[in-house]
C-alpha cells in the first residue's frame, strides 16, 4: 500500500510558500516559453506529469485560456504499478496527497485542472493525440517510465509544441539522464535549452525559437549563457546570475494573519447576495492589509497589522 499523511499543512501566502523544486531560471523560461505561444496564436492544451505539492503545476495554470484544458498527472497516495517505482514513491513522496496539491492549487485558482490519479502511463489514453502545446514531464526517475512518458509527449504534442524534461541531469537519476539523450538521439527530439534541472526540446524545428531564446537573454544581465555543438544539435546552456522569479500574484490567503491548517479543499464559494455586507471598517483594514503585504517589507507589514487588531 501506498505511503500516506495525515498531516496538516499550511495554506500557502505566497508561491515559494508551496513546498517543492522550481527554481527561478525555470520559472522565467515557463513564462518566456508560453508567452511565446500565447502572441504567436498557438492554440492548445497544458499537461503537467508528476505534481509534487504543486508549485510548478500552480504556475503553468495562469497560461490556461479559454477553450484549452489542463491535465494534471500524479500517482498521489494511490499505488505504483510495479515494485521499483512503489519504492521510489514510497521514499522520495510518501507526504503527498491529493489533497495537499488541490489544497495549493486552490489558494492561488478558482478551479483545479483536470487531475489524473494514477500512473503517467495514463496520460497516453486520457489526453488526445496532438492536442498538447506545452507538457512538463517531472514523474518517475526510473529509466522505463520516462521512456514511456517521453513517447507519449511526442505523440500527444503539437507539431512546434514544447516538452519539458525534469531532472535530466541529476546525480540520483540517471534514467531521467539516460532516457533524455536517447530522445535526442534516437528519437529525433530536438533540445532548445538546457537550464540547470531541465532539457526544454521540441519535435518541430528548434532553431527560430533558438534564436529568439537568444536575443531574450542576451537582453539580459542576470543570466550567463552558453553554448555548444553536439552531435549536430546546437545545445544552449543558462545559468541564473542572481535572477529574480517573475511577479507572481498572492494566494487568497495573503491576508491571513497567521497560518491556518488545511481544510478539506474545495473551490471558493461564491458570495451569497443574501449575506450581509462586511462593515466599512473592515473593509478598509482589509485593503490596507493587502497593500502592505504587497509593498511593504515582511517587518512593518506584521507591525501594521498588530496595530490594527
Amino acid at each position: 500500500m501506498a505511503a500516506t499523511t495525515q498531516e496538516t499543512t499550511p495554506l500557502p501566502r505566497r508561491l515559494d510558500d508551496v513546498p517543492g523544486w522550481f527554481p527561478v531560471l525555470d520559472q522565467l523560461l515557463f513564462d518566456w516559453f508560453l508567452n511565446r505561444q500565447e502572441k504567436a496564436g498557438l492554440r492548445g492544451d497544458l499537461l503537467e506529469v508528476g505534481v509534487y505539492m504543486g508549485k510548478s503545476a500552480i504556475f503553468t495554470g495562469r497560461h490556461l485560456r479559454p477553450g484549452e484544458t489542463y491535465t494534471v498527472c500524479d500517482l498521489f497516495e494511490g499505488d505504483a504499478p510495479d515494485d521499483a517505482n512503489q519504492a521510489e514513491s514510497t521514499k522520495s513522496y510518501s507526504k503527498l496527497t491529493r489533497r495537499v496539491f488541490e489544497q495549493n492549487y486552490l489558494a492561488f485558482h478558482d478551479e483545479l485542472p483536470r487531475v489524473l490519479q494514477g500512473p503517467s502511463s495514463l496520460v497516453a489514453t486520457e489526453v488526445a493525440p496532438g492536442s498538447c502545446r506545452f507538457v512538463h514531464i517531472d514523474a518517475s526517475h526510473l529509466y522505463e517510465h520516462v521512456h514511456g512518458d517521453i513517447g507519449a509527449a511526442r505523440e500527444l504534442l503539437l507539431p512546434d509544441g514544447i516538452v519539458v524534461l525534469d531532472d535530466f541531469r541529476s546525480e540520483h537519476t540517471p534514467g531521467v539522464s539516460i532516457a533524455a539523450w536517447e530522445a535526442v538521439l534516437n528519437r529525433d527530439l530536438n533540445p532548445i535549452c538546457l537550464s540547470t534541472q531541465k532539457l526544454y526540446g521540441t519535435w518541430g524545428d528548434a532553431g527560430p525559437v533558438q534564436e529568439e531564446l537568444i536575443k531574450m537573454i542576451q537582453a539580459r544581465t542576470d543570466c550567463h549563457l552558453s553554448t555548444q555543438e553536439a552531435a549536430g544539435h546546437r545545445i544552449i546552456r543558462l545559468k541564473s546570475k542572481g535572477m529574480r522569479a517573475p511577479e507572481f500574484p498572492f494566494s487568497r490567503y495573503a491576508d491571513t494573519p497567521d497560518a491556518p491548517e488545511a481544510p478539506e479543499p474545495a473551490p471558493a464559494p461564491a458570495a451569497s447576495p443574501a449575506s450581509p455586507a462586511a462593515p466599512a471598517a473592515s473593509r478598509r483594514r482589509s485593503r490596507v492589509r493587502r497593500i502592505a503585504a504587497d509593498l511593504l517589507p515582511p517587518v512593518l507589514t506584521r507591525a501594521l497589522r498588530r496595530a490594527m487588531k
